[in-house]
């Protein structure tokens, strides 16, 4: 008896092993569906209960079709789920953002595959019991071990998926080294079920089997090609890189009858080469000239290294601290050409801090400038002046400004509109008040603070988000082509009367070179159209209540 039951017993360890690959692979691929959804539809918080609450509905109508499978062919249909789950999500991605590029609907095939995993999932755990139930004799203990091997393979699934896949693997590439994990399931039952002749052979099931093991190593070969092609069409101009990191995805295309450089976070432009000056000239500059003392800079975003640029510009900077959460934005704004064309080499000899501190990779102390931009005299001798001590830190801003000691002459605030939680959290009143622990008491902040015309709501949401956090703030905008109208706020501590500043900005000078902008046009950029400053709502922008996270995403960028 004992030795007629081993078969059985291992078969029970087989599809407890089973259930927690599946676990896993399952968590994984619900994760891989609402990363994508965020991506292409945007508002992270949104998506991502939209794919759980849906996957978990079409998973609950799983559970119940399950019933109308024979029980001959439960062990088939348990190799026909696993290769289903392979093919659908293994391509999912690819496909999904494939009809993002090419139809309007795009939205409808992402919702479509991801209701499909989700039957596929929801049929997984009921075909494992009812298999089991055949296979051993002790269910009732079984049935305990089978399930805990769901729950732990979905915490080992959450936790691959949280540090290695979101560190180190593209979207398109994870889906397809999980699919071929559900692939091996399939494989390893139909082996054993077979070997043990405890369900017939099939040819075609297979030649099924052959044809999805083909089709997930020809994926896993092409994935990467495959994300450049399928993504051209949504760039107006030929992509010369492209790369997903932990944090964004990051896209440079360039225009070269124009030599017109541009880059795309998570698809949203963030600078153009042409007329960045536009933007980054009126972020810098103002505060630099407003602000009394500007021996200190703290810059927290602009990974791009634009607003660095402008900031070295000033003999009196001794320090800048530029604080950006990803690494590999800042690695790329130091080493790929077009970009350190554009921000001037700004990264040149910064020093990397590992955290708040300490950890401070040595450096050459203050960097040490040549200009030699006039180079029709081949005798001039270059200019050799000193620039300020960079340091750059990858770390969140919120998260910096809880642990760094020390004050700051100008914080200048370039963060990317606020369109996730992540982001719309650096534009709540929490923030705003760490940032004030940190300006110094003749201290200016400037923000980076949308549209006023095309997010007049989120333009203003902000200006009152910063008032609540103590400040007084002085809103202005400027037209830039490829942004179209962009407004930024000036602040500072109310112990200095806003009359004060005004003054100062009647005769203000800029001491350094600009390229656009002239005092008489930052003059004119504080003046808005009539109304442009009005409006009904008072809410401000929390932790716990993000209005600013709706306002921007539903009712920003619609023009009446």
């Amino acid at each position: 008896m004992t030795t007629k039951q081993n078969p059985f017993n291992f078969a029970s360890f087989l599809l407890a092993a089973c259930m927690f690959a599946s676990g896993a692979c399952g968590i994984i691929l619900e994760y891989i569906q609402a990363s994508l959804a965020s991506m292409i539809l945007g508002n992270a918080f949104e998506q991502w209960a939209m794919v759980i609450g849906l996957m978990m509905f079409w998973m609950g109508f799983g559970s119940l079709i399950q019933v109308r499978i024979a029980k001959p062919y439960l062990v088939h249909a348990f190799i026909g789920i696993e290769i289903a789950l392979a093919l659908v999500g293994g391509f999912s991605p690819t496909l999904t953002y494939l009809s993002y590029g090419y139809t309007a609907h795009y939205s409808l095939v992402l919702y479509f595959f991801v209701s499909f995993i989700g039957i596929m999932i929801g049929l997984e755990i009921p075909v494992i019991i009812r298999i089991n139930n055949d296979f051993s004799k002790e269910l009732s203990t079984n049935l305990g071990n089978i399930l805990s091997a769901d729950y732990i393979g979905s915490l080992i699934g959450s936790l691959i998926y949280v540090f290695l896949i979101l560190r180190y693997i593209p979207i398109t590439e994870a889906a397809f080294l999980t699919a071929g994990m559900n692939f091996f399931l399939a494989l390893v039952t139909f082996v054993y079920f077979t070997k043990k002749k405890l369900i017939p052979k099939n040819l075609y099931l297979f030649l099924i089997m052959g044809f999805t093991f083909l089709a997930i190593i020809y994926g896993y070969l092409n994935n990467r090609d495959w994300q450049v092609k399928i993504e051209q069409p949504l760039y107006d101009d030929h992509i010369v890189f492209s790369s997903t990191s932990r944090y964004q995805h990051i896209v440079i295309t360039q225009y070269k009858p124009f030599d017109e450089i541009r880059l795309f976070l998570n698809g949203n432009l963030q600078l153009c080469s042409t007329d960045e000056e536009r933007y980054h000239e009126p972020l810098v500059h103002p505060a630099m000239a407003l602000a009394k003392v500007r021996e200190r800079v703290l810059i927290l975003g602009g990974g791009d290294g634009c607003a660095l640029r402008e900031v070295l510009k000033y003999d009196a900077v001794k320090e800048v601290m530029l604080v950006d959460l990803d690494p590999a934005m800042t690695k790329l704004a130091t080493t790929h050409p077009l970009l350190t064309r554009i921000n001037k080499n700004a990264f040149r000899d910064a020093r990397i801090i590992t955290s708040p501190g300490k950890g401070v990779t040595p450096g050459p102390g203050r960097q040490i400038y040549m200009n030699t931009t006039d180079n029709r005299r081949s005798s001039a001798t270059p200019e050799t002046r000193y620039l300020a001590d960079v340091k750059v830190m990858n770390i969140d801003a919120d998260k910096f400004l809880e642990n760094i000691p020390g004050f700051w002459d100008v914080i200048i605030v370039d963060m990317p509109d606020p369109s996730t939680p992540e982001l719309a959290k650096l534009y709540s009143k929490q923030f705003y008040k760490k940032i004030k622990l940190h300006l110094s008491q003749n201290g200016i902040m400037v923000v980076q603070s949308t549209s006023p015309y095309l997010a007049k709501e989120s333009f203003l949401c902000i200006g009152r988000t910063i008032e609540s956090a103590g400040f007084t703030i002085l809103p202005f905008h400027e037209n830039v082509p490829s942004f179209g109208d962009w407004g930024w706020h000036l602040a500072w501590n109310p112990a200095i009367q806003k009359a004060k500043i005004m003054d100062r900005i009647k005769t203000l000078k800029f001491s350094a070179d600009t390229k656009f902008l002239t005092p008489d046009l930052f003059r004119s950029q504080l003046i808005f159209g009539k109304s442009q400053l009005e409006t009904k709502r008072q809410e401000i922008n929390t932790i716990l209540y993000p209005v600013l996270l709706s306002i921007y995403n539903h009712e920003s960028w619609l023009l009446e």
